[in-house]
């Protein structure tokens, strides 16, 4: 069998979770999870205009882009 071994991060949020006693706590801890994840998008973002890697032009390319899989019929 194999064992399954977690980083320190993983370890940590096993912790919080262990602490979650409702559904209305999960659901705020999920909230606040994805407001860091939000946060921390929006700050690379930044640095990609601010960088020139990113501009006006980038976002009329993309969205004009078709990224889909194409699937067999």
């Amino acid at each position: 069998m194999e064992r399954t071994v977690f980083n320190k991060a993983q370890l940590e949020m096993l912790e919080i979770m262990a602490n979650v006693r409702s559904e209305k706590e999960l659901d705020e801890l999920k909230h606040v999870i994805s407001e860091y994840y939000a946060k921390r998008a929006d700050e690379e973002m930044e640095k990609l205009w601010e960088s020139g890697r990113w501009n006006e032009q980038t976002l009329k390319d993309l969205s004009n882009a078709h990224y889909r899989t194409p699937y067999k019929q």
